[in-house]
């Protein structure tokens, strides 16, 4: 499975939704995820990927993590896969 799908699949279970509700451009709030929503996705997605993800949900714009929207998301999984 792609890192696309495996992202799709995860925020897609955190907005109670089909994965194929989730495309690159919808934004969290678009889903309908709140902030723990948010959290409980980047735990999930630290689990899948085995990553840390730099995100504060404190002060999430200054995380250095973009959670802009889903095509982000995966950028930012996709740079973390490869700096390990």
């Amino acid at each position: 499975m792609s890192i696309q799908n495996k992202v799709f699949a995860i925020i897609a279970e955190q907005a109670i939704l089909a994965p194929s509700d989730v495309t690159l451009t919808s934004t969290l709030d678009d889903l309908g995820i709140d902030s723990m929503g948010v959290v409980e996705c980047i735990f999930a997605i630290e689990e899948e990927f085995d990553i840390t993800i730099p995100f504060n949900a404190n002060e999430p714009d200054k995380s250095g993590f973009d959670i802009s929207n889903v095509s982000s998301i995966i950028a930012g999984i996709e740079k973390l896969i490869s700096e390990k």
